[in-house]
């Protein structure tokens, strides 16, 4: 059977995945997940592929596969293990999926200016804080226009509870109300779905440094297990966590100023929380590194990048780093903003590979970025990024290597 039959009996009789070995013809069937699953893997002899992704592995990097040979004469059983890397990649090509393929910025439904945080709601429509329009977008994926849900349509920017100025986080629940980081109101605004304006949840709409009071607040994440919130509170160089319903938060990392400290942040643009081990992953933006901060902990322990505060363009180091996400294999993805890409860690490695833009190019051909602030992936690990000031956002399709 050759491969291209194999594939059509796989989605004929509704196979998760299936095997297909050149060397002999043969084709094997899997109709289920077992409990160590698999990711893409190369092989040699053929290639093995999913119709869906499976559930979370329990490693990451690799994929054991044992095979079992017993002697009927002595009656013992031998047992030997092979490692395949996984392998992830994706075009180097990216396609505009919302704002301008030229670059150009504008208040029109088509176009952005200076997207910066990305996030898909329950039905995959993807939303986009539109920050120099001072409005939220709502984005159907392949429609060529955006519908402002939050903010208004024109652009103008307010203090107002219907009004934005400079929105940049922005976190959704599981019933897609919004909580956005309203940075030139210094202040954080729950937005319920469908409503015309919006309700002040953190902040006093002031500049300051109180445990209720921010500093242009930037991205902002939500636990959903529990509602909390956790806020990037920039120029004081902190994060906040503002429990349920509180009125104050408590700085969970930072507050001693900026700096290259182990017990410092330097502009702490973007970060995610990584509830595995309740800690949170770090942008730091002036000190061109990624950090990790257990929650309770007084310190960072470094991911990547230098523990001293120096930028560079290798695979080891970074320049201004803005956003920062991981995949449900505990992979990284760096936002670079400062070399135009966007790097790719595997789980524990500090090592990174460049997966869209070129490093310190910037343009607006779709081989490039230009500044990208943050990206997001999609259930099929497609990478969306926030081409910033290219004023659009790319779509960059994950493929398996065979």
């Amino acid at each position: 059977m050759t491969c291209t039959e194999c594939t059509c009996a796989a989605l004929t009789v509704g196979a998760v995945g299936w095997n297909c070995v050149t060397s002999n013809n043969t084709c094997q069937l899997i109709s289920n997940y077992s409990a160590s699953d698999f990711h893409w893997a190369k092989i040699t002899n053929g290639s093995f592929r999913f119709t869906t992704f499976p559930p979370e592995p329990s490693t990451t990097t690799s994929m054991l596969t044992s095979t079992s040979t017993t002697s009927s004469s002595t009656s013992t059983t031998s047992t030997s293990t092979t490692t395949t890397a996984f392998t992830f990649q994706w075009n180097s090509t990216g396609n505009t999926v919302a704002g301008s393929a030229v670059g150009t910025s504008g208040t029109t439904a088509n176009q952005l200016s200076e997207p910066y945080i990305l996030k898909f709601d329950s039905s995959n429509a993807l939303y986009i804080s539109d920050s120099t329009n001072n409005r939220i977008q709502k984005w159907i994926i392949g429609s060529s226009n955006g519908t402002t849900v939050a903010g208004l349509a024109t652009g103008v920017p307010g203090s107002s509870s219907n009004t934005l100025k400079l929105p940049v986080g922005l976190a959704l629940d599981s019933l897609d109300n919004m909580y956005v980081s309203d940075k030139g109101n210094n202040r954080i605004m729950y937005w319920q779905s469908g409503a015309s304006s919006g309700t002040l949840v953190a902040g006093t709409g002031s500049t300051g440094n109180a445990n209720n009071q921010f500093n242009e607040p930037n991205v902002i994440e939500r636990d959903s297990s529990t509602g909390t919130l956790y806020i990037s509170d920039v120029n004081n160089h902190r994060i906040m966590r503002y429990l349920s319903n509180a009125s104050s938060g408590t700085v969970v990392a930072g507050g001693n100023g900026a700096g290259t400290g182990f017990t410092q942040l330097n502009y702490p643009y973007g970060f995610t929380f990584d509830s595995s081990t309740n800690s949170l992953i770090i942008a730091n933006y002036h000190s061109h590194n990624v950090v990790r901060w257990v929650i309770g902990a007084s310190n960072w322990t470094i991911l990547a990048g230098s523990t001293s505060g120096t930028s560079g363009s290798s695979s080891i180091l970074l320049n201004q780093p803005v956003g920062v996400i991981l995949d449900y294999y505990g992979n990284m993805y760096v936002a670079d903003s400062g070399n135009h890409r966007i790097q790719f860690y595997l789980a524990g490695q500090s090592n990174g590979t460049t997966i869209a833009g070129r490093t310190g190019l910037s343009g607006t051909l779709p081989t490039l970025l230009h500044t990208p602030y943050s990206m997001i992936l999609d259930s099929q690990f497609n990478l969306y990024v926030a081409d910033t000031y290219n004023n659009r956002v790319q779509k960059f399709a994950y493929y398996s290597i065979t």
